[in-house]
């Protein structure tokens, strides 16, 4: 019964965190919205699937980096203060986000060199020309170890990656659908105000890691 509870809360919170962090603004975003107004749904999912197929990847090498690392006290503690000032950092940076961008010089050199053509490939190369993607993966499954939202099992991260993914897969089916449907309606303007919701969100967490952290310096 606590084996199954364990998977049940990586599973939770894998779907939760790739729903979440998939909604700021950002290339992958911005190319659905303009490639699903012009080609419709199933172009703009595409692009969002071969996003999270290169993003499973670099979300699956950063938890199984960790195996055995957070037996120390004082390493465990320093990565729940090291989570508090990432989701303070990001909430306060997607609350503000004004800028809508559409991609970065990093991933402009992937491109030319592989050339995609194909939607999937689009998006595949988008998030493969972004590795600060795996940085952030590497800090998000530290925090969840640390915090104990998932063990530091391979069974464990498996079930929170791969719930990841599909969190990360509905939120872009969404937004396919949406910009498809919406036939161009669907604006830039809606995204930066998503964005500022997760934002909000992000803070609201941080607010909660802190106070988790507080509670401990008491004891």
């Amino acid at each position: 019964m606590e084996e199954i509870r364990s998977y049940a809360l990586a599973a939770i919170t894998g779907l939760i965190s790739g729903f979440v962090v998939c909604i700021p603004v950002g290339p992958i975003n911005i190319t659905i919205l303009n490639e699903g107004a012009k080609r419709g749904f199933l172009w703009a999912f595409m692009i969002g699937l071969g996003a999270m197929a290169m993003d499973f990847i670099y979300c699956a090498i950063a938890f199984a980096g960790f195996t055995g690392f957070f037996t120390s006290p004082v390493i465990r503690a320093g990565m729940e203060l090291g989570s508090f000032l990432l989701m303070l950092f990001l909430g306060i940076k997607y609350l503000y986000v004004r800028d809508l961008p559409a991609t970065t010089k990093t991933v402009e050199a992937v491109e030319q060199k592989l050339h995609p053509h194909t939607a999937f490939m689009i998006g595949f190369v988008r998030v493969l020309g972004n590795p600060a993607v795996l940085l952030f993966y590497i800090t998000l499954s530290a925090s969840f170890i640390a915090h104990e939202w998932i063990e530091d099992t391979f069974a464990s991260k498996a079930v929170c990656v791969a719930a990841n993914m599909v969190g990360g897969t509905i939120w872009f089916a969404i937004l396919a659908y949406l910009v498809a449907r919406g036939h161009g309606k669907f604006s830039t303007a809606t995204l930066v105000r998503m964005s500022h919701w997760s934002g909000f969100a992000l803070l609201v967490m941080a607010a909660l890691l802190g106070i988790r952290i507080i509670r401990l310096l008491a004891r």
